[in-house]
């Protein structure tokens, strides 16, 4: 598993999960995306973990060059997984909501959240109108989900990530 940090020039063409969701906005606030990057590796993904914090995990510096790397990792992406532990003030989850809406016509989004987050009600409708899904309720089974999703849609005979029409009859398929 290779972790590709918003610090780094983005991996392309690989298989690839981007973990979504809010940024701590405070030093002394844990990422959860170290228990992700570490769950992950423990299940043995064998592919490119995008993680939108600097390799460091301090808070990011520079918003216009975050945000580019946050869109061509987004784009990238085979799976673009959002965990959404929003609390307020610390983990607000704002930019989560504008990236949630955009890319959840994409085919490539797996979605979760703990039962104790604040503010996610009309996430869960939207992942639910068009998924027809339940949210996740825990990081374990969102992962779990996300690496399923990530190994079927990715073609690893052509080395290339599969079409958004691809994923749209995956989708339809699985109903």
């Amino acid at each position: 598993m290779i972790i590709n940090y918003s610090d780094q020039e983005v991996i392309k063409g690989k298989k690839s999960i981007f973990l979504a969701g809010p940024t701590p906005r405070g030093e002394n606030v844990v990422s959860w995306r170290t228990e992700a990057c570490q769950n992950l590796e423990q299940m043995g993904f064998d592919g490119v973990v995008y993680v939108p914090e600097y390799s460091t995990w301090k808070p990011k510096e520079d918003y216009v060059d975050q945000a580019m790397w946050e869109r061509i990792a987004l784009t990238d992406a085979t799976v673009i997984l959002f965990w959404v532990p929003r609390k307020l003030p610390d983990m607000a989850a704002f930019t989560t909501n504008v990236e949630f809406g955009y890319w959840l016509h994409s085919g490539k989004v797996v979605y979760g959240r703990p039962n104790d987050a604040s503010k996610i009600k009309y996430l869960d409708w939207l992942y639910r109108l068009d998924y027809d899904k339940i949210p996740y309720e825990n990081l374990q089974s969102l992962l779990e989900a996300s690496v399923e999703l990530a190994n079927n849609l990715y073609d690893e005979q052509a080395s290339e990530i599969l079409s958004l029409e691809e994923r749209k009859i995956i989708k339809k398929l699985r109903k």
